[in-house]
This record gives structure tokens, sequence and C-alpha cells, in this order.
């Protein structure tokens, strides 16, 4: 497959450059000479064994094309990989390498010290979405915008209260992902450590467990969870959640960004967003990014999803399915947020074309307040109609709502002298009508602001 053209634009170049072949093989390797540490400063190999190990086999060159080579036989990469550590170990060390593991402990522990510095990382992207989102806050809180429902003007709210909510649903993300366990793995063959209790060391398999994770910077699970697929559930559906948010972000910065609309710009740069054939256009390209990584990340959550319930006490074919979808989906967000951070931290926003949108309609889209204000007038259903009547007009005449309005036979002969004209103007205005936004925007920042 053309990865470098098709599916690495995608992904984040950094995490890329670090989440290759070899580092698998540094993890599992670290798994094991972890495990093997353990294992010597519980008694269960002679002194000086692990540090042995490591002598050997931190530089060794390890062949990842032959290990990848091996997968077809055994189904995983750690098998061809303890081969090819034990060959490299002098005899007298070869039976403690990988003693009382199994390939899954190896490769479910090794993704995981493979994602650590991916969720950090992604953590420190949405820390910068949410500075720049609360900037934006800031010099936005009074900019008043056409809200709009079903891709229709609707009703006033302000840009500030806009990005309010695209600064919570990435919040909630990250405050969500920081809460995701990343365990370690060790339960040995059927997940109950056999083979390593001695007489009177009923608990040492669970021993290891805990010291190894502690050694590696990993959670302690309760129990071994080789078919407990819970942690890659929680990781997968929290990355995946991460992702619906900065698609949200996206999604309604493209809409903005049209030419009929011209709300918003991406930040510009040197080619970004040019087209092949038409040199006047100027792409959301950035947005395109992020919405074709996350659909990406969308649609390998549904294989983690399926993969959740495993056969007795080893998954067949559940298991192995888990593993490109999971690092590629963290690639793959990392790669999106690196996208939403530099539109937010770079986003060009124009008030003036939110000003000519709110009037498009000739100010129609005050209809509802104005129905309010005439209801104890004219009764409920007259007043709706010709709201609704001097919204047309206002169209169609290419005239303010307000003068429309005014020229209303109805209310000419039933409001006159009841309701006065200002107060009518004031029904009309976009900046009067913005409902609890800046108790809102107070809100949101408050909550954005508390760690």
């Amino acid at each position: 497959m053309p990865d470098a053209l098709l599916r690495h634009p995608f992904m984040s170049q950094t995490a890329l450059a670090e989440c290759h072949d070899q580092a698998m093989v540094q993890a599992m390797l670290a798994f094991e000479l972890a495990l093997a540490e353990v294992q010597e400063a519980h008694g269960a190999m002679p002194q000086g064994a692990s540090a042995e190990m490591h002598r050997c086999l931190k530089s060794h060159a390890f062949d990842d094309t032959a290990i990848a080579a091996g997968i077809a036989s055994g189904g995983n990469a750690a098998i061809p990989f303890v081969k090819q550590g034990r060959a490299a170990l002098p005899d007298e060390l070869k039976r403690y390498w990988h003693m009382g593991a199994t390939s899954q402990d190896v490769i479910d522990t090794a993704l995981m010290l493979l994602l650590k510095p991916r969720l950090a990382a992604l953590d420190a992207l949405l820390l910068r979405c949410r500075a720049a989102a609360v900037e934006l806050m800031k010099t936005h809180e009074r900019t008043v915008m056409v809200g709009r429902t079903l891709m229709q003007q609707a009703l006033p709210m302000t840009f500030g209260v806009k990005v309010a909510h695209w600064a919570i649903g990435l919040e909630q993300a990250r405050r969500r992902l920081a809460q995701v366990e990343l365990p370690v793995q060790f339960g040995g063959a059927v997940g109950v450590h056999s083979g390593l209790d001695e007489p009177g060391q009923d608990e040492l398999g669970l021993d290891f467990m805990d010291a190894l994770a502690e050694r590696l910077g990993l959670a302690a699970p309760v129990l071994p969870w080789h078919t407990n697929r819970q942690p890659i559930h929680a990781l997968g559906t929290a990355l995946d959640a991460a992702a619906g948010a900065a698609e949200k972000l996206a999604l309604d910065i493209s809409l903005l960004t049209q030419t009929e609309v011209g709300e918003v710009a991406e930040p510009s740069a040197p080619g970004m967003g040019e087209s092949s054939s038409m040199p006047h256009k100027r792409n959301p390209v950035r947005c395109a990014m992020i919405r074709g990584a996350t659909r990406q990340v969308h649609g390998y959550t549904t294989v983690l999803l399926n993969a959740a319930a495993q056969p007795l006490e080893r998954g067949l074919g559940e298991w192995h399915a888990e593993w490109s979808p999971l690092v590629d989906s963290a690639l793959l967000l990392e790669g999106a947020l690196e996208q939403a951070a530099t539109l937010l931290e770079g986003l060009e926003v124009n008030p003036e074309a939110m000003r000519r949108n709110l009037a498009a309609t000739g100010g129609g889209i005050m209809a509802e307040p104005v129905s309010r204000l005439l209801a104890p007038v004219l009764g409920q259903d007259a007043a709706k109609r010709i709201s609704a009547e001097a919204a047309e007009m206002a169209r169609l005449q290419g005239i303010p709502y307000a003068e429309a309005l005014e020229a209303h036979a109805e209310v000419k002969a039933e409001v006159g002298g009841r309701l006065k004209v200002e107060v009518l103007h004031q029904a009309t205005d976009p900046a009067l009508y913005l409902g609890s936004g800046q108790a809102q925007l107070r809100r949101a920042m408050a909550w954005l602001q508390r760690e």
C-alpha cells in the first residue's frame, strides 16, 4: 500500500517518526528486560542474570524484517522476537528469558508502552487547543453572528459562544483521555501465572505483575486482562471521543469558510488550500485533513468495539484485529489535533461578514422575538403570522425588518399607540437578543480554566 501517499499524510509526522517497527521491538524488549529485573529482585533467577541479559540485548540488532516474516507462522510479533532474543543470549541465561510470560503479555504491554508518549502528546495538543480557544472566546465575546439550525439562519448568538462549544468538547475529551489507564499485561499462558509459584509463595505472579507495572510506569490491573478488553475499549472510545470533538470543530469552520458565508478563514500559508486547476481558490484543507483523519478513527473504533468480547483465555483473531486500529487511531488523532491547534491559533475571523449575514434576511431572523412582543397585543396566532409576513416583505423588498413591520397594515392599525416605535425597533436588534450567551461564556471560561 502506498502509505506515504494515502495514509501517512493524515497522521502526525512526529508520531510516525517515533512509532515504527524498531520502536515496537524496543517496547517488547523493555517488557522482557523489566520482567527479568523483577524476577531477579524476587529471587526467581540468579543475581546478575538480568544485568547480563541487558548487556547482551540492549544493543542487539533485532531483525525486524525476520520478525515480520515470522508472524505468518506464529500469529504475532512476540514469538519470533522471543526466539531472536533467546538465540542472542548465552546458554546459561536462555532458560530465564521470557520466563512465565506469554506472547500476549509481550504484545499488550509493548502497545501500552508505545502509546504512552502518544497520550502525552495528545494531552499537550488539546491544551494548545484550549488556550487558543480561550483567547478567541475573550476576543469575540460580543461578536454577534447568526446561529444556524438545519443549515438555515435561526437566531443570533455570539462567535464567542460558538468557540466555547468547540473548546468544551475538546476539553471534555482531554479530561476523559487523561483518566484512561494503560495497564501492564502479565499473566502467562492462561492468565494465572502458571509455573511461577513456589511453595508458600502463592501470589508470586501477582507480585511480579505489580512490580512490573511500577518499573515500566504503567498501571497495575486487578488481574491479567487477556480476554477482558475493557482497557482497550476505554482507550479506543476515548480516542474516538476526541476525534469527534475535533471533527465538530472542522465541520463548523469549513461551513463558515464557504465563499457565500465568509465568516472565518483558515490561517493563510504559502500554497495552503490551493487548487490544482483553479488559482482563485483557497480551500479549507486543514479542515479536510482533520475530517479525513477523524473519520478513519471512527471506523477503527468499530473494529475495537467488535473485538471487545474474546473467547475463553485467548482471542482468536479479535485480539489480533486490535493492534493496527489502536495505534493508527492514536496517530491519526494526533495528526488531526496538530491541525486543530493550528486552526484555532491562527483562525481569521471576519465580524463584518457576520454582520452582513445577519442582515441577509433584512433582519427577518428576529421574527420570533417580535412575535413574542406582539402576542399580548394581537394574540399568539396573529402575532406569529404578522411577524412572518413582515420578514418576507423585508426579504423581497430589501428593506430592514423594522421598516417592514412599521409598514405592515395590521401593525399600523392595531399596534400604533400601544407599543412605542423604539420598543419595536429594539425587538429587531440581534445584539439585544442573545439569551444567556454572556453568562454561558463566563461559565465556560471558568470550567475550561479549572484543572
